[in-house]
């Protein structure tokens, strides 16, 4: 199916891009990698009047460390977070999550901040972002603001971002290598029938869910099980993550019962506290 018609515009600054959709308001959508709002916009689920193409502004594209964390642009791709030594060295959670996302044409054009924006509920990054309580700039007509992950995912597809603003940047701190990133894949699409990130550090440990609720979110009676152990046994690990699921109501369709993604979600976070305590 071709999509409805719309206005193309391509800005070349984060200033004209704001501008258009201050103007355009609902009726405009930004487009990123592409590869979430064209599929939507060919099903015909998606209808903007105007497509604002921001893949023309330059300083979007970057992974850098600054003031202790680490820096990502919005239109930073899968594949390069997948492949950059910075990351792996000082914050290894987000490759291993980001090589396993979609195929090697999903990597190589997608990005993080559009993945981020769109916020479909079985996408591999939100769980990584809320392990590593990450910051999200957005630029919009008011100026800039940060919001933390944990305030950024609303609801189904919803989240805190106005129609008004973009994603500019991603924040995350630097981490030990005790760190975890377990899914299990719908296989036809890769997306996560339930996916678990999991941090550990000297001050606890971060279990971040997706793919199980309508939004990503920390499982808290995980992390407060385990408060307190340096080196938990299997079996203590194993009673934690059977509580990956607590306080929410997890999806049911076509691929997956309810129960089975709530059984997903205990099966997963077992495997991703495994990994992640061997690996500190």
């Amino acid at each position: 199916m071709y999509p409805a018609n719309f206005d193309y515009a391509r800005p070349t600054t984060i200033d004209e891009a704001v501008a258009l959709l201050t103007r355009h308001g609902d009726d405009a959508k930004v487009l990123a990698g592409g590869h979430s709002l064209i599929p939507a916009m060919k099903l015909r689920l998606a209808r903007p009047g105007v497509v604002v193409d921001i893949g023309r502004i330059q300083g979007l594209t970057y992974i850098r460390e600054a003031s202790g964390r680490i820096a990502i642009g919005a239109m930073t791709t899968h594949a390069t977070v997948a492949a950059s030594a910075l990351l792996q060295q000082r914050c290894p959670l987000l490759p291993e999550t980001a090589i396993l996302i979609g195929d090697v044409q999903v990597r190589n054009r997608g990005t993080i901040g559009g993945s981020l924006v769109h916020a479909d509920p079985a996408a591999d990054y939100p769980a990584a972002i809320l392990a590593l309580d990450a910051e999200i700039e957005l630029a919009g007509p008011r100026g800039r603001r940060t919001v933390a992950a944990a305030d950024f995912f609303v609801d189904l597809l919803q989240t805190a971002i106005a129609p008004d603003e973009i994603l500019t940047e991603i924040r995350v701190p630097a981490t030990p290598k005790s760190v975890a990133y377990e899914k299990t894949e719908q296989k036809a699409s890769g997306f996560a029938l339930a996916g678990v990130a999991v941090v550990v550090t000297s001050d606890g440990v971060s279990v971040g869910v997706t793919g199980v609720a309508a939004t990503p979110y920390r499982a808290r009676a995980v992390e407060q099980a385990l408060a307190g152990r340096r080196s938990p046994t299997a079996d203590a690990i194993a009673q934690a993550a059977s509580h990956a699921a607590d306080g929410v109501e997890p999806l049911g369709d076509i691929h997956a019962s309810p129960e089975f993604r709530a059984h997903l979600a205990q099966v997963d976070a077992r495997r991703a506290l495994e990994r992640a305590f061997q690996r500190a």
